[in-house]
């Protein structure tokens, strides 16, 4: 006897990069910051007492909207804290989205592109929600009528993240705008790696930016070195953050996060050495990558996106060439991805190890 809802017996469930633990291994498969946090943070970790987490934490993470309001420049009322950018990503399709039983097709639905943050499908399945999915254009680039095609699938939803992932291309604040001015629902931007970017879009969430339907994640998992910590925000006008509070958990996030995350946000100057060090790096291995014959996709991101050239082994059998000298990076099993390797920015050492092992593949 099966006790499982139709919708859940269906899914897929979402498929995270692997997390070996010997200490040996070079792990550039998740995204991850190779810098530890700053020390701002890790003082914030002794001052905690038995007491306060004896204590139920504060409910809405105040202090931390506080600081991260600061840091944007916008009001507190217009941040939410959540567990982990995950969580703000369910609330918005538990708050907008229809279940596929309450409308017919896509009304009402999810919008997503192709290739994307595989979680997005995943958590629209688990709601039951209908999707309708736009396949991106030759080097990922965004077709020019996609929030035509949402609006014409009758999309209340639509989910982009920028810079985009799993490629790391970056979408123009333009583009960003006229997806948001066009689309007739509310449209995510998924901001995971705009700590590596050149640019953001927390202008059109600002007071008189004449956008009232764009809804910003952010993480603290990668920019910030706090990837265990499981803490992210949005960042919207006030309505949408009311909205989302109303379906949030009672004590969503814990005491020890909340301390944690406005020590690093409140940190951010010092955090940010750690971003231009990635970025240093970033630039150096596509530089190698490329004399290696490899097509490096534009990044701005903490990873790089590969394919290698035609004299070497295919994606996947240098994926698992590399796991067997213990150096993990991403593959992936989709039509569009599956000729290339993502690879995490490490330290110096570490991508030094990475490309020296690439080069004995060749």
């Amino acid at each position: 006897m099966s006790y499982e809802r139709e919708n859940i017996k269906r899914l897929k469930a979402y498929t995270p990069g692997e997390q070996p633990r010997a200490a040996e291994i070079i792990k550039l498969n998740t995204n991850e910051n190779p810098y530890p946090p700053v020390e701002a943070i890790m003082h914030s970790l002794t001052e905690v007492q038995g007491e306060q987490l004896r204590k139920y934490p504060p409910a809405t993470a105040q202090e931390f909207r506080d600081s991260a309001a600061k840091a944007h420049d916008v009001q507190s009322s217009q941040i939410i804290a959540t567990n982990g950018s995950d969580e703000l990503l369910r609330l918005a399709i538990t708050c907008y989205c229809e279940p596929s039983g309450d409308t017919e097709g896509t009304q009402g639905g999810l919008g997503l592109t192709d290739p994307t943050y595989s979680l997005y499908n995943v958590l629209a399945n688990i709601h039951d929600t209908p999707m309708f999915v736009v396949p991106l254009e030759d080097e990922y680039a965004m077709p020019a009528d996609l929030a035509k095609q949402w609006n014409d699938a009758g999309c209340k939803l639509a989910m982009i993240v920028n810079p985009h992932a799993p490629s790391g291309r970056a979408y123009s604040l333009d583009q960003i705008k006229q997806i948001a001015s066009d689309f007739n629902g509310i449209i995510i931007v998924d901001e995971a790696y705009a700590d590596f970017a050149e640019e953001d879009a927390v202008e059109l969430v600002k007071e008189n930016s004449g956008f009232d339907n764009v809804l910003i994640s952010r993480t603290l998992s990668k920019g910030y070195s706090l990837a265990g910590l499981r803490f992210g925000y949005g960042i919207a006008p006030a309505p949408i953050i009311d909205t989302l509070d109303k379906a949030r958990d009672s004590y969503n996030t814990d005491y020890i996060s909340q301390k944690l995350a406005t020590a690093a946000i409140n940190a951010r100057e010092d955090v940010a050495k750690s971003w231009d060090k990635v970025k240093s790096e970033r630039s150096r291995v596509e530089k190698a990558l490329v004399a290696m014959g490899y097509k490096v996709y534009p990044s701005q991101t903490n990873f790089l996106l590969a394919m290698p050239p035609v004299d070497a082994p295919d994606a996947e059998t240098i994926y698992q060439k590399l796991a067997e000298k213990y150096i993990f990076i991403r593959h992936f099993d989709h039509p569009n991805m599956c000729d290339k390797i993502r690879i995490s920015m490490g330290t110096p050492a570490q991508n030094d190890a990475l490309l020296k092992a690439l080069e004995e593949l060749k």
